[in-house]
């Protein structure tokens, strides 16, 4: 999976919005300052989070963004979807083309099916990983993930 710039802010913007205690919300001043990043460009990622759903504003002049829906129902796997992210994608085929209107390769690609596989793998993953699993039980950084990580670590240097 290709992760942008812009699809890791749309993640870090969800998890600044989701472990915020203020019920109004984070302002996008207050984004931009959290994760380093100019408020034009906050305002262009919170604007995609807005438009696909997964952040509203609150009104008045303590206003900010609210997560739309629980921590819990908001999949990883979507949030980089709506952002752009996709591994293998069919139109990176038609860039390697020759002077012809298919793959150089459609023949005897071997390559292709790699990447699909890859992306399958991903995407069973990443149907598994909500915006809460990132999100350590007491707010903090550590999360279910890093414990998981530890875990098999731990079992790898067992065998």
């Amino acid at each position: 999976m290709k992760i942008t710039k812009q699809d890791e802010y749309g993640l870090r913007i969800l998890l600044r919005i989701a472990r915020a205690d203020d019920d109004q919300g984070l302002t996008i001043a207050q984004l931009s300052a959290l994760e380093n990043m100019s408020k034009p460009y906050a305002g262009k990622v919170t604007r995609m989070l807005r438009l696909a759903g997964y952040i509203r504003s609150t009104r008045g002049q303590k206003g900010g963004y609210v997560l739309a829906f629980p921590a819990t129902s908001i999949l990883i796997k979507n949030v980089l979807t709506d952002m752009g992210s996709e591994l293998f994608a069919p139109e990176y085929c038609k860039e390697h083309r020759g002077p012809i209107k298919l793959c150089t390769r459609s023949v005897d690609c071997s390559i292709r099916s790699l990447w699909k596989i890859i992306q399958l793998t991903m995407d069973e993953v990443l149907d598994k990983v909500t915006l809460a699993d990132l999100i350590g039980e007491d707010g903090s950084e550590s999360n279910a993930l890093d414990q998981l990580f530890a875990q098999r670590v731990a079992t790898q240097e067992m065998t």
